[in-house]
């Protein structure tokens, strides 16, 4: 169920649907193509009412999870289908597939059946079929769903070469980030059928309109904490940092790699556990019943020696606060020195 979407794409934008299960995006991507229609509002495509056309009139191309692919039939048939249906001429067909064999690089897979191509091939095709009519408009439901993370990953870096060739408007569902990511130029972000937020990527990364979209896209330490005269002081003690909110009850959004760490004897913070996975090092940080996970790279961790049950101090580099008087997040400045003070050195931080 969708509540009150309202979204513009200006023509030739690749978006990302972007939320977790539920949220609606499929049902839009539907809606957009024809299977669905809304109880009220309206569907337009330059200001022509796509609603009041049947879905195979709307110059809609639709390329499914599954591929969709006639088993019976080779590549150069399946991507030819539509034209063959609507009787467009046998040299106009044999042009278009030639030109999109090419442009999804499947030149020398022409008379292949589906079973004899990979995943990736195959969705290829699927795009290929679904560009062969032309389309105003593209829509992708989850298309690289059913891959494996390697074949993923590759049709993703494949994938912004055709939409920049034929510059059609795209929008894509995924509830992927890092795919949303680095193929959208907007990412529209959903929950309970309803867009939370709306943009560039990294304006959404950066500059989240609330907690939701802050925890939806990337991990995050959550801490509950209060506001003392512009400082946030967690409960169990330490100052963590500074924000231009007042005072008031709050809580504290912190990313991982938002922590920096150094060894020091008497650090207040000890590390309670190391996980190396490759570049990338996490480590779980505690003290006076606070805790924090952090990442850093794994040769930064072994250049500083960093092991499990060695004391250290860290800084927070940033992060978002959310006070209990406001819906919004503020961000999180840190706070001087490098060594966190705890609340019974805060007043001499206030004088310094």
């Amino acid at each position: 169920m969708l509540d009150g979407i309202d979204l513009t794409v200006p023509p030739g934008e690749l978006i990302a649907l972007l939320g977790p299960s539920g949220s609606g995006k499929t049902t839009l991507l539907r809606m957009l193509a024809g299977p669905d229609r809304p109880d009220r509002g309206s569907v337009l495509f330059d200001d022509e009412d796509a609603l009041a056309r049947p879905p195979h009139e709307r110059g809609v191309g639709f390329v499914f999870q599954h591929y969709a692919l006639f088993q019976h039939m080779t590549v150069v048939p399946n991507i030819g289908f539509g034209l063959a249906v609507r009787e467009v001429p046998r040299a106009r067909i044999e042009e278009r597939v030639a030109t999109l064999l090419k442009l999804v690089q499947l030149e020398f897979l022409g008379e292949r059946y589906p079973a004899q191509l990979s995943g990736e091939q195959r969705q290829r095709v699927a795009l290929a079929r679904a560009l062969a009519m032309e389309p105003r408009v593209l829509l992708l439901d989850e298309p690289f769903g059913v891959l494996d993370a390697l074949v993923r990953r590759d049709l993703r870096r494949w994938l912004p070469r055709p939409h920049r060739e034929m510059h059609i408007t795209t929008a894509f569902v995924t509830h992927d980030q890092e795919e949303a990511f680095e193929l959208a130029d907007r990412v529209v972000l959903m929950s309970g059928g309803r867009i939370r937020q709306s943009g560039p990527p990294m304006q959404l990364y950066r500059e989240p309109v609330d907690s939701f979209v802050h925890c939806f896209l990337g991990e995050t330490n959550e801490l509950p904490s209060r506001i003392e005269n512009g400082f946030v002081v967690a409960e169990a003690g330490p100052v963590l940092g500074r924000t231009n909110l007042r005072t008031g009850c709050s809580i504290l959004y912190v990313r991982p790699h938002q922590i920096a760490i150094r060894p020091k004897a008497e650090g207040a913070w000890r590390i309670m556990e190391i996980l190396a996975s490759g570049a990338e090092s996490r480590m779980s940080l505690a003290r006076e019943g606070l805790s924090f996970e952090a990442t850093l790279a794994t040769e930064r961790a072994m250049t500083l020696g960093l092991c499990t049950g060695m004391a250290v101090e860290i800084q927070i580099t940033g992060g978002m606060v959310m006070a209990d008087t406001a819906a919004t997040l503020e961000p999180l400045l840190p706070a001087s020195p490098l060594a966190l003070p705890h609340i019974a050195s805060k007043e001499a931080d206030l004088n310094g």
